[in-house]
């Protein structure tokens, strides 16, 4: 029979010293707002109480709720911890009391929710002022460390400077993943990238680009534009026409998207 945590996509942090790593990553020091979402049995919600945060943790499991609130009954009397039952995707950060980029946001989630736990708070007003998340190795690559593009690395350098800060084996959490984790931190969160289009026409034309992934960029980007538009785009911004989506850098999507648009 699976454990329960399996079964829900939970890995409990087990290391200590990984939960300090993901408070620095996060930048927590004393008097710093963090929202901490899945704390699960509270190994990271104790280095973020440690390093001084004053922490907001976000937990559905009602079980673990409770156990939250008998093991950090003193810091929530001290006001300096918030233990909040809900999904975090249900919960508005206004009625938190967090504005954006007034809190830092550090969490050890389960794999299947990484890529919307990351858009969400990415692409929402109330955008945290940094991201410390444990991911899967592999993701934490492709994010910030592969040569290649992606929808996500794309997805994620738009409002930010990903940064892989370091690996997590299988054994740091229990029960064990099947693969390595990661700590990715993500600073300098905004929406800055987007001051000359719209956050829509972007994620439009890097979806149609990426359609077809061994076909060339300008081929799938007939699907939302002439051909002819196209290749004038491509001619103001100095792209190859063969280029495909992956060797296109975040500067160049820009541009392009700004001829096409």
């Amino acid at each position: 029979m699976k454990r329960k945590g399996a079964k829900l996509g939970q890995h409990f942090l087990t290391a200590p010293g990984i939960a300090r790593a993901v408070g620095v990553a996060a930048g927590v020091e004393p008097g710093v707002a963090v929202l901490e979402i899945g704390p699960g049995r509270g190994i990271l919600t104790n280095e973020l109480l440690e390093l001084g945060g004053k922490v907001i943790a976000v937990e559905k499991d009602s079980a673990l709720v409770e156990h939250l609130k008998e093991r950090f009954r003193e810091a929530i009397d001290l006001g300096v911890l918030t233990i909040v039952e809900d999904d975090v995707r249900n919960v508005s950060l206004s009625s938190l009391g967090l504005e954006k980029h007034s809190f830092v946001l550090a969490a050890n989630i389960p794999y299947y929710i990484t890529g919307e736990i990351i858009r969400t708070f990415l692409s929402t007003e109330m955008q945290p002022k940094r991201i410390a998340l444990l991911v899967q190795r592999e993701v934490a690559e492709r994010i910030a460390r592969d040569k290649k593009e992606s929808i996500l690395s794309l997805s994620v350098k738009a409002y930010g400077t990903p940064k892989y800060v370091k690996t997590v084996s299988r054994g740091s959490f229990s029960p064990a993943p099947s693969v390595d984790s990661a700590i990715l931190s993500i600073d300098n969160i905004s929406n800055d990238f987007f001051s000359d289009f719209h956050e829509d026409d972007f994620f439009k034309v890097v979806k149609a680009g990426f359609a077809a992934k061994r076909k060339m960029l300008a081929g799938n980007l007939t699907a939302i534009a002439p051909r002819e538009k196209i290749e004038r785009a491509f001619q103001k911004c100095g792209l190859d026409r063969k280029i495909r989506a992956e060797d296109v850098s975040l500067e160049e999507w820009g541009r392009l998207v700004t001829a096409l648009w």
